[in-house]
């Protein structure tokens, strides 16, 4: 029996967590620009209304996987200090976005109120107050933090996908940017995860 016949009523019916499940897939494995309600449902062998039924729309489909991607970072077992819970709930997000080709790309592109981000948000924000900042400075550091951890994580996808080949390199000369030019060989696409690390102490310490 297939998926279309059983999505008629002749078998399971489909569910909304088989089609983000379906669609995380195919985004590892075509990535984000590939993606489409179309696609699932092929991969599925249903009608695209199908998949429309259960999602309603390509954006909201893009909303439910990106909380599906955030849920994979896990809230248990953290640290009791509160700058280490922050440290080490900043490292699952990025290691959640890390597991999902264009993963940052597809969160960042994205603004879901969804369970698992409000839960990962909230326990974000609830390390931050308990290391004392105001509301104001707990909300704006909570967005520092989760902005500059999709950024940075977003470049580093790219790069490993479309590597620059030293183009960087190419482009800045001694004598058009000495500043840059200086600074150079710390911007290599080697150097993501201790960036990430320095950009996170950053944020913290400046408080």
């Amino acid at each position: 029996m297939t998926n279309r016949q059983a999505s008629e009523g002749r078998g399971p019916r489909l569910d909304p967590a088989t089609v983000i499940r379906t669609a995380l897939e195919l985004l590892d494995e075509k990535g984000l620009d590939a993606l489409s309600t179309r696609a699932v449902a092929d991969r599925l062998g249903v009608r695209m209304n199908t998949v429309l039924w259960h999602v309603k729309t390509k954006a909201r489909m893009l909303e439910l996987m990106a909380d599906a991607v955030v849920g994979e970072a896990p809230l248990d077992g953290l640290p009791a200090p509160w700058e280490d819970r922050v440290h080490e709930l900043a490292r699952r997000y990025r290691r959640a976005l890390l597991a999902h080709r264009d993963g940052a790309t597809l969160v960042v592109g994205t603004y879901a109120a969804e369970p698992h981000i409000l839960r990962f948000a909230d326990t974000l924000v609830r390390a931050l107050l308990d290391g004392g900042l105001d509301e104001r400075e707990t909300a704006w550091t909570t967005w520092t933090i989760i902005y500059f951890t999709l950024g940075l994580t977003q470049e580093e996808q790219a790069a490993a996908q479309q590597p620059p080949h030293g183009r960087l390199a190419n482009a800045v000369s001694e004598t058009g940017h000495p500043a840059l030019h200086r600074v150079l060989g710390h911007l290599d696409t080697e150097s993501f995860g201790e960036r990430f690390e320095f950009g996170l102490s950053a944020i913290l310490t400046r408080r």
